[in-house]
């Protein structure tokens, strides 16, 4: 346990891009492989367009990286924090870091940002994609990479998280979230039986559909608990699934251009 603690304290820039560049590459071989829908669509303009939406995310986490470790160093140093407050074994300290991090830094912000209205904007544009596969996973408005790398350093304080937990955390949700958005045809047991322990390609799909109330549903990224728990879990057959916003029907979902200006698109309808 403490060799993968000094790990996750030690790992590289490098290491973590390999992290991100393998997951994906692993997950389009997947799905190129065994597809759960038959798109009709370039799939490498496609990639470019999330790429360039991967780009900014790192460029906006980068710019947060040095607040977030100012955040969980001042967190240990006051042994300040939900997992400073109580002295526990170095497992529990895992689980009870990722389950918090995950919920404040993943679900919730998520959740605000389908409640109101000036952040639904931003995060239209991770719903905009029509052809929804493993490189969807960090296709967000570099507003929206600004709104979840505050709630990713709200979760560190109150967690009190060490970097090693904060670089773990970000490790794993970077894979399952391309994991749970690659277009993977899985047999639909084994999805039912994972999803009791995480996010699943069927269970998020759901989020993708084009209209409501199934969009309002299924915010989870890591794990599955949280929608359960608060009333926002939806199960809906994959056949019923249709990608996209209907508020977006029109639009090319793959104009860099005007993606970036949908927030600021007074015209758009929000159902708000």
């Amino acid at each position: 346990m403490n060799e993968f603690v000094q790990y996750f304290q030690n790992i590289s820039s490098l290491q973590r891009a390999l992290i991100l560049a393998g997951g994906l590459t692993f997950f389009w071989l997947i799905e190129s492989a065994i597809p759960l829908f038959t798109f009709k669509y370039n799939k490498w303009k496609h990639a470019g367009i999330n790429i360039f939406f991967t780009i900014t995310t790192i460029i906006v986490n980068f710019g947060f990286a040095l607040l977030i470790v100012f955040t969980s160093d001042w967190c240990l140093q006051n042994k300040f924090g939900v997992l400073q407050f109580v002295q526990m074994p170095l497992w529990l300290q895992l689980i009870i870091g990722l389950m918090l991090l995950d919920f404040i830094g993943a679900w919730l912000i998520h959740y605000i940002e389908h409640r109101i209205k000036w952040m639904w904007k931003f995060h239209v544009i991770h719903h905009s994609d029509i052809h929804v596969d493993t490189t969807t996973a960090n296709r967000h408005h570099p507003g929206e990479s600004v709104f979840r790398a505050v709630f990713t350093t709200l979760a560190v304080f109150i967690c009190g998280a060490p970097m090693w937990l904060v670089l773990l955390y970000q490790s794993l949700s970077v894979v399952l979230s391309q994991f749970n958005h690659a277009n993977i045809k899985m047999n639909r047991r084994f999805d039912k039986l994972l999803s009791y322990i995480i996010v699943t390609p069927d269970m998020h799909r759901v989020h993708h559909h084009f209209i409501r109330p199934e969009t309002d549903t299924n915010f989870g990224n890591i794990f599955p608990f949280w929608d359960k728990l608060f009333g926002t879990y939806c199960k809906t057959p994959v056949e019923n699934i249709h990608y996209g916003l209907d508020v977006l029907e029109g639009r090319n979902d793959e104009d860099v251009k005007d993606l970036l200006k949908i927030p600021f698109d007074n015209s758009m309808k929000t159902d708000y």
